[in-house]
C-alpha cells in the first residue's frame, strides 16, 4: 500500500468514526462556500489524495478531492498524523486556480 492509500484509509476511518474536527479557518470557509460537515465526511470517505504534504511546517497534512453525495466536487485540506483529523480548510475547486477538480492551472 502506498502513502496516499494509507492516508486515504486513515482519513476514511476517522470520518466514519466521527474523529473529525474543523479549524476556525476551515469553519469560515465552510460558511463562505456553503459546505456542510456531511460533505466534508463524504470527501474524506470517498475522495482521493491529490497532494500529500508530509513535511509541512505545522505538521503532516494533505489535499483531498472528492465528489459529495450532492454531486459537487470539493477540496479538503486536513491533518494526516493525528488521532483526530483536523480540517484546515475546504473549498470548491474552481478557476482560475483549478482547471478541473483534479488539475491545477499551471503557474505562469
Amino acid at each position: 500500500m502506498n502513502a496516499h492509500d494509507e492516508i486515504k484509509k486513515r482519513l476514511q476511518t476517522q470520518a466514519e468514526t466521527g474523529q473529525i474536527r474543523v479549524s476556525l479557518h476551515g469553519h469560515e470557509e465552510m460558511v463562505e462556500e456553503e459546505i456542510t460537515y456531511e460533505e466534508i465526511c463524504d470527501v474524506l470517505c470517498r475522495g482521493d489524495v491529490l497532494e500529500n504534504y508530509p513535511d509541512y511546517q505545522r505538521g503532516p497534512c494533505c489535499l483531498m478531492c472528492g465528489q459529495t453525495s450532492a454531486g459537487r466536487f470539493l477540496h479538503v485540506v486536513c491533518t494526516t498524523s493525528l488521532e483526530v483529523a483536523i480540517v484546515i480548510t475546504t473549498y470548491l475547486p474552481k478557476p482560475p486556480k483549478w482547471v478541473t477538480p483534479f488539475q491545477r492551472r499551471p503557474k505562469l
